[in-house]
């Protein structure tokens, strides 16, 4: 079948072929793009966790990679094989660092005082890091969520020094009800990460559902 356009012939799409092309190329973008994924690093995101964190000279000893810790908190680091971050004390809020970690784990905003982190704030090699003073708290929100702390640490498995961050809910007071949050890290060795930022929805899956879509829509359109 033939259209006439201007004088010339045009052969004509079927509604159908273009629904199968379209849907074809957009599987293959798909592909294309989930294979780039991999090819990249990912963020590796806790997810909501809620791990308290007792106010005791032992606090939270937590394994950022296994998930491991030392809770109820009756029981110190050596508890933990590989841990990488200890928020701690039972009248502040200190950030002890593993001995491994020369210079000390967190990011500091002067000298011994944790930072609290703006979303999006930068951590990475050109942060300054340290361990943070359980006496230097004036920094932190209480009854809020919106305490953002950036680490190193160092994988145990491989070596390499990755980067991460961390939120910290506070009731009333700093020595209150409180409990890590959630925290992610930078897969890739090296390479900086961005407080509070979290995995993007799976890009295969969002062209998934645009697929699936147009699919549908090709369904009714042959009816």
């Amino acid at each position: 079948m033939q259209e006439s356009r201007g004088g010339s012939a045009v052969a004509a799409t079927s509604p159908t072929r273009w629904f199968t092309r379209t849907a074809v190329a957009l599987a293959t973008g798909a592909g294309l793009m989930l294979a780039a994924s991999h090819a990249h690093a990912v963020i590796v995101y806790s997810g909501t966790v809620n791990l308290t964190i007792p106010a005791t000279t032992n606090g939270l000893y937590l394994n950022v990679v296994t998930g491991a810790t030392n809770l109820p908190g009756s029981t110190g680091g050596a508890t933990v094989p590989g841990w990488d971050i200890n928020p701690w004390s039972s009248s502040g809020l200190g950030f002890f660092s593993p001995s491994s970690m020369v210079g000390g784990s967190y990011v500091l905003s002067s000298a011994s005082t944790t930072a609290n982190l703006a979303p999006g704030a930068s951590i990475g090699g050109s942060s300054t890091f340290g361990t943070g003073s359980s006496f230097n708290t004036s920094q932190w929100l209480l009854n809020s969520s919106n305490n953002l702390f950036g680490f190193r640490f160092t994988d145990e498995n491989t070596g390499s020094l990755h980067y991460g961050w961390g939120r910290i809910s506070l009731s009333s007071t700093i020595a209150g009800s409180r409990a890590l949050v959630e925290y992610a890290y930078e897969s890739t060795p090296g390479l900086a990460i961005q407080a509070g930022v979290v995995p993007e929805p799976s890009t295969f899956a969002m062209l998934g559902l645009g697929v699936a879509g147009l699919l549908a829509a090709r369904r009714r359109f042959a009816r």
